[in-house]
């Protein structure tokens, strides 16, 4: 829901990637736009000898936020541990204006307005993991257990507040070279019992609970015949609940269970890519069953013309089964303000992708270029109905299918200004860089027989940065510009053009084998009342307004 918080603290996270093409149906049939892999340390994969970790602490004044986190790993011969742990606590937000839009104050003018500070906005989260592995020459197996408590408000109703707990058991291992023609099988298991409850005020209003596993392997296979690449099995199971006077959906288990395979050959100066997915997906009520078996394939090619460039093209066409809340819901959901409507007769999304790319990667100028367009038949969209529910006084949204057309682009250029290979002169060159950093992306969405607007679409944007860095003196500085939006669908309101401007500073600090890095961060300078156009609470909710962040993180 795009109201709860996500059960992850991203003061955990390792790295992150970006996978597009047809690698994405590796990891599902609703990944048109792309996937965001998130890879933290929680099971280790790698011997240590000795001790390593890191830590982070910061507060910033928008919104009094105070974090804390560390996480450290242990180890000696095939055994390695870690322990990670984080706290956090904001109270309510500072905004540079109403709470409410204009927009919205025009059309439901109100005696009572809040103003500088955006009710029921605060958050106290806390977490906690453990985890170890064994490993050996030619793989490891390991498991960890986490938790995560958030207690936060919902800016939609003052009165009401999540209290949110998770956790979470894994299973993670994979084995190299078991046989000649296997490069590596690797496998992971995910058990998850999640829960959120619903106060209104100081009494329980409604309580979700959602507990399920994820089992997934894959094998990585030498190449045969050029052709190498990965095939795999991914088994889901997931109960949900809800219960309580606002509970929109009734109890439903779902079941998952999928087939994959990617390959790649390269033909030289050209990179072969192929991918497909097949999905056996069931949601299941105490009155209503439905199944769906969903195909998915994809194809790319990459053009390496130098060793500088590359272009990758990709058409792919997905399946995607609806979610268990797109055929079920009915009723109103408080902290997004709606009326929920599902509908159970609803079939699979169909689409047909395609992303044209080029990058280029060294030089006195680097980035990419893309654009893209997809074609839905059946794409599943929550609009606003132009009804109101008499007994919540919440406006009915319906899910419902339609055809529908995407197509944007985005832009990101680097101009490598003074670059540190460049210098030939004295040190201090030498350890200077100056990048010029130019973004700008665009979606235009459609209902292919209306016309109309696809409502919750993100405007133009484009932003203008400054990187420097000598010796172990940082400096960046962004501003970015967002356009009007205002192709809206029926009953959506316009959202502002707004200029968010940041700047930052940082100096790291070795004292031993502790490298600590201080910084200082300034956020919406300009103080700006900006309103994401994504978001169901963008008129009563826009995002904080000036303030500084000032903290320290480390790695030993």
């Amino acid at each position: 829901s795009p109201d709860h918080a996500v059960a992850t603290d991203p003061l955990s996270v390792r790295s992150m990637e970006v996978v597009r093409g047809p690698a994405t149906l590796l990891y599902g049939p609703n990944t048109v736009g792309g996937v965001v892999n998130v890879i933290d340390d929680r099971i280790p994969e790698k011997p240590i000898t000795g001790i390593d970790g890191s830590f982070d602490s910061r507060y910033g004044s928008a919104d009094q936020l105070q974090s804390f986190a560390g996480a450290v790993n242990f180890g000696a011969g095939p055994l390695v541990f870690h322990l990670d742990a984080f706290t956090r606590e904001t109270n309510d937000i500072d905004i540079p204006g109403y709470a409410r839009s204009k927009q919205l104050r025009d059309a439901d003018p109100s005696p009572d307005e809040a103003y500088g500070t955006l009710p029921n906005s605060f958050t106290e989260s806390s977490g906690a993991a453990m985890g170890g592995s064994y490993i050996w020459e030619k793989g490891f197996i390991g498991v960890s257990y986490s938790g995560m408590d958030s207690l936060y408000g919902t800016v939609a109703e003052e009165e009401v507040t999540i209290n949110l707990e998770q956790r979470r058991f894994d299973l993670r291992g994979a084995v190299r070279e078991p046989l000649a023609w296997i490069q590596e099988i690797n496998f992971k298991f995910g058990y998850s019992d999640y829960q959120h409850t619903e106060f209104e005020g100081a009494e329980v209003g409604t309580k979700f609970l959602t507990d399920g596993f994820n089992a997934r392997s894959e094998l990585k296979h030498e190449k045969i015949k050029g052709f190498e690449g990965a095939i795999g099995l991914e088994i889901q199971r997931n109960d949900f609940s809800a219960l309580g006077a606002e509970a929109f959906l009734p109890p439903v288990e779902n079941a998952t269970n999928s087939l994959f395979i990617f390959e790649e050959i390269a033909l030289n100066p050209f990179t072969l890519q192929l991918g497909a997915r097949y999905d056996d997906q069931s949601s299941e009520t105490a009155t209503l069953d439905r199944d769906f078996n969903a195909f998915s394939t994809s194809v790319g090619v990459v053009y390496n013309p130098t060793e500088d460039y590359a272009v990758a093209l990709s058409l792919g066409y997905s399946q995607r089964p609806p979610t268990y809340v797109e055929l079920f819901a009915d009723g109103p959901h408080v902290a997004t303000n709606t009326f929920e409507v599902g509908d159970a007769g609803l079939g699979k999304e169909d689409s047909l992708a395609m992303d044209l790319s080029l990058r280029k990667k060294t030089g006195r100028i680097t980035g990419s270029v893309s654009g893209f367009y997809y074609r839905f038949n059946d794409f599943v969209s929550l609009q606003n109905s132009g009804n109101v529910d008499p007994a919540d006084s919440l406006p009915i949204y319906n899910y419902q299918a339609i055809g529908a057309d995407f197509y944007g682009g985005e832009i990101e250029t680097i101009l490598h200004l003074l670059s540190p290979a460049e210098a030939v002169s004295d040190q201090k060159s030498r350890d200077q860089r100056l990048d010029l950093i130019l973004r700008a992306d665009y979606v235009h969405a459609e209902d292919r027989d209306s016309g109309e607007p696809i409502p919750r679409i993100p405007p133009f944007r484009a932003s203008i940065g400054l990187d420097y860095q000598l010796e172990k003196f940082g400096a960046n500085f962004q501003t970015q510009w967002a356009a009007n939006q205002d192709r809206n669908s029926e009953d959506e309101l316009p959202t502002d053009a707004y200029v968010l401007v940041s700047l930052g500073f940082d100096y790291k600090l070795t004292l031993g084998e502790v490298e600590t890095t201080f910084f200082l961060k300034g956020i919406n300078l300009l103080d700006q009342d900006a309103r994401q156009s994504t978001s169901f609470l963008k008129d009563v909710a826009p995002v904080a307004g000036r303030g500084l962040i000032v903290g320290m993180s480390g790695n030993f």
